[in-house]
């Protein structure tokens, strides 16, 4: 039994709105099934098998606060050009400076229209074929203790892990890293950003939770109420969801 991460959840007041931009910066399609605006290549949505690791944006009644996400989209450019293309055209759809405290870097720092951090990666090898998701970078302080849990929680390839990094990807090679980087900084805000992980067909998702909660997770209550979705928490904190086939 595993899971396979879907979706990367970011809450919004404006999810509409937040949802086209995510469109627009990925070179994807919005649809709107209900209430979220979910972010997807074109071809209409794929479900309960996504084709990828998609975009879900959910409505919320709270603003961001000030505090730094913990977790962030790493985007993938080709050349120098096409960096700076990507940067411009983002700014003109509504993205801002984000200043994180990442001194003079290669890479470009930015704000969806809500305030969600990203960054706009400098052409790199490791990312040449990951489409316009490159990473989905998680701040920790442990990322040895992050591998070993989500390398037992999801059915994706370890690649690399030290003190300061641990990298996993999907074991057929394609799609975005999922990247766990130590920082100093602490948790002090639920997450504006989080996974979504979905069950196999044929697996059973009361199952997988259960398996995970010996991993390590618990359980989380944001007043969510009776749901077909479970919401977890990872040893450090990091809120994700497993999902229901249907």
């Amino acid at each position: 039994m595993a899971l396979r991460p879907v979706m990367v959840n970011i809450k919004a007041l404006d999810a509409s709105a937040v949802g086209r931009f995510w469109a627009e910066a990925l070179g994807w399609s919005a649809y709107s099934p209900g209430v979220t605006t979910y972010v997807g290549p074109g071809g209409g949505l794929v479900w309960p098998d996504p084709v990828a690791v998609c975009v879900d944006v959910v409505p919320v009644p709270e603003p961001k606060t000030t505090a730094k996400n913990r977790v962030h989209l790493d985007l993938a450019t080709t050349s120098a050009a096409h960096q700076a293309e990507l940067v411009a055209r983002l700014q003109a759809l509504g993205a801002t400076p984000a200043h994180v405290g990442q001194g003079k870097v290669p890479w470009t720092v930015l704000a969806d229209p809500e305030g969600n951090e990203f960054c706009v990666l400098e052409p790199r090898e490791v990312y040449r074929d990951t489409g316009p998701i490159a990473a989905v970078v998680v701040d920790c302080a442990d990322p040895r203790a992050m591998a070993r849990f989500w390398g037992e929680a999801m059915d994706w390839t370890l690649h690399e892990v030290t003190d300061d990094h641990a990298v996993l990807r999907s074991a057929k090679g394609v799609g975005p890293y999922l990247e766990f980087l130590r920082t100093p900084d602490v948790k002090t805000v639920p997450d504006r950003v989080h996974l979504d992980l979905l069950p196999y067909p044929g697996d059973d998702k009361a199952a997988e939770v259960a398996r995970l909660r010996t991993l390590g997770a618990t359980d989380l209550d944001l007043g969510q109420g009776d749901v077909p979705w479970t919401c977890l928490v990872d040893p450090e904190g990091h809120e994700f969801c497993v999902l229901a086939l249907s």
